[in-house]
């Protein structure tokens, strides 16, 4: 798999991404969530190659992306991908992400809308934490740093896929143990510290999917409803059966939507 070193604007520090390219076409990007890599879009890497450009990096932190310790923001996570895009030429593109992968994308839509052509929003909230919420997302990275990330992994796994695909455990339970407690908890922190984003989606104006688990306990219905109300004109799909990995849970019915959507 290639590999690039960049330093991102406005970044003090040079990374080396690890990332998937594949296919040709426009562009489709694709953006995990915490605290997983690249290898979660899988069924549509293999999927949507045969009609796009398929770009899905290892965000800052995770996978075999340097991992940078202390405090990464949304903010930076964006402006890693704009570089990444600059280097790989992808000047427009369809970009979708996913919890943690989908604020990176409303991230981008505040600071670069006029590079996306469309948005795939999955099992994510544009809301910014409160004090509880903050409070909680500190003490889960001083217990990764402190315990690593098996029982925590262990611990999440039922919120994150529903029951049924012993396949689907086995990845997801790998992408968690393997990611790096040091880039996972950087993560939580700035993440804790994320803006708003409902002015940005109720100004932003380009095409938007969104798409939820039926049974996600982290950005239940309810999330996704707030997200399709702010974007006129979005659609809004809901994957019965699934928690709050669709694509990993239900590939079929998600690229299907996807498909629609970039049609």
């Amino acid at each position: 798999m290639p590999t690039v070193s960049l330093g991102s604007p406005g970044s003090s520090d040079g990374i080396t991404v690890n990332y998937e390219d594949r296919g040709s076409g426009d562009p489709l990007v694709l953006v995990h969530g915490h605290p997983f890599d690249h290898t979660m879009w899988r069924p549509q890497l293999e999927y949507f190659s045969t009609t796009h450009r398929v770009l899905a990096p290892d965000l800052r932190g995770y996978g075999k992306t340097t991992v940078t310790k202390g405090k990464t923001l949304l903010e930076t996570f964006a402006l890693d991908l704009a570089a990444l895009l600059d280097h790989l030429g992808a000047e427009r593109f369809f970009l979708g992400g996913l919890s943690m992968g989908g604020q990176i994308v409303m991230e981008c839509l505040r600071r670069f809308p006029h590079r996306i052509r469309g948005v795939v929003l999955a099992d994510t909230s544009p809301v910014a934490d409160g004090p509880e919420a903050r409070r909680f997302r500190t003490e889960t990275a001083e217990r990764l740093l402190r315990e690593g990330m098996g029982p925590y992994a262990e611990e999440v796994l039922r919120k994150m896929v529903a029951p049924g695909d012993a396949n689907v455990d086995e990845h997801v339970l790998g992408m968690m143990r393997a990611t790096p407690p040091e880039g996972a908890a950087a993560a939580l922190r700035g993440r804790a510290e994320r803006p708003d984003y409902v002015e940005t989606l109720r100004e932003c104006g380009v095409p938007a999917l969104i798409v939820v688990g039926s049974e996600d306990e982290f950005t239940p219905i309810s999330d996704a409803e707030l997200i399709h109300g702010l974007m006129p004109g979005s659609r809004l799909v809901v994957v019965e059966g699934a928690a709050h990995m669709p694509n990993l849970e239900r590939p079929a019915e998600f690229n299907r939507a996807l498909a629609e959507f970039l049609a």
